[in-house]
C-alpha cells in the first residue's frame, strides 16, 4: 500500500510539473495538438499507478517524451504561419453582414444550434444582431455586434455610430500575412511602406499589425510600443 501512495505521488509531481511547463490554458482554451497531448498524459499517468509490476520510469518516459513533442510542436506553431494553420487550423468566419455562412459551418461540422449556442453564450440572442461571428481555432465563437446592438446600446443613446469593422492582421511575429494580403488587397510592400511611417520600423520589428476597412492601423512591436495610424485606404473585403 505505501508502495502505490508512493508511486501516485511521484507520478502526480512529474505530472504537474510537465503541465506547469506545457503552460497555462483551460480546457476550453486549448488548440486541438494541446488537447491531445494533456489527454494522452492523463491515460499514461494512470498505468505506473495502477500497474506496480511496471517500472515507474516506463510511466515518467513517456510523459518526458510528450512533453518534448508539445515542445517543439508549439515551436513549429509560433514560427512558421503555414506550420501554424496545419497544425491549429484557421479561425473561420461563420456570420457576416450578408448573413450566416453555411458552407463554413459545414467545413467546421457545426450545425446551425451549435452556432446559436455559442452566440447566446456571448449575451446576444438573435442573429440579427450580430455582424460578424467568428469560430477561433480552439472553437469558441467570438462576435461582433451590430451598432444598434452594442453593450450599452448605441441606439438608445441616440448617438449615429459607424458599424464595426473587422480588423485583419497583416503581419504577426514580424512576418508578413500573404493570404491577408490578397484580401486587403494590398502587396508587401504597400504593408512595410505602412510600417515605415509608424516611426522607421521594420517588418521584423512587429509583434502584431491590424487593418480595419476604414484605414485603421495598429501596430504593436516586440519591445511593447504600440502605434495608432490613420491611413488612405480604399479596400473591402
Amino acid at each position: 500500500m505505501v508502495i502505490i501512495v508512493f508511486r501516485v505521488l511521484i507520478i502526480y509531481l512529474v505530472v504537474l510539473l510537465y503541465l506547469r511547463i506545457m503552460g497555462k490554458r483551460q480546457l476550453g482554451e486549448m488548440q486541438p495538438f494541446e488537447l491531445v497531448i494533456t489527454l494522452l498524459i492523463a491515460d499514461i499517468a494512470t498505468l505506473p499507478m495502477t500497474q506496480t509490476s511496471m517500472p515507474i520510469l516506463f510511466g515518467i518516459v513517456p510523459l518526458t517524451a510528450l512533453v518534448i513533442i508539445h515542445f517543439f510542436v508549439s515551436m513549429l506553431s509560433r514560427k512558421s504561419i503555414t506550420m501554424r494553420k496545419v497544425i491549429n487550423g484557421k479561425p473561420v468566419l461563420v456570420v457576416t453582414p450578408n448573413g450566416i455562412q453555411y458552407e463554413a459551418l459545414k467545413e467546421l461540422n457545426m450545425s446551425i444550434d451549435d452556432l446559436m449556442e455559442g452566440i447566446r453564450a456571448k449575451d446576444y440572442y438573435s442573429i440579427e444582431d450580430i455582424l460578424y461571428a467568428i469560430v477561433e481555432t480552439n472553437g469558441t465563437i467570438n462576435v461582433i455586434p451590430k451598432a444598434k446592438s452594442a453593450n450599452v446600446t448605441n441606439e438608445n443613446l441616440g448617438l449615429n455610430v459607424e458599424e464595426a469593422t473587422l480588423p485583419i492582421i497583416m503581419i504577426t511575429a514580424g512576418k508578413i500575412i500573404n493570404s491577408n494580403l490578397k484580401v486587403a488587397k494590398v502587396d508587401a510592400g504597400w504593408v512595410e511602406n505602412v510600417v515605415e511611417q509608424a516611426g522607421g520600423l521594420k517588418t521584423s520589428d512587429i509583434l502584431i499589425m491590424t487593418l480595419d476597412i476604414n484605414g485603421k492601423v495598429f501596430i504593436q512591436t516586440f519591445s511593447g510600443e504600440c502605434k495608432n495610424l490613420d491611413i488612405e485606404y480604399k479596400g473591402e473585403w
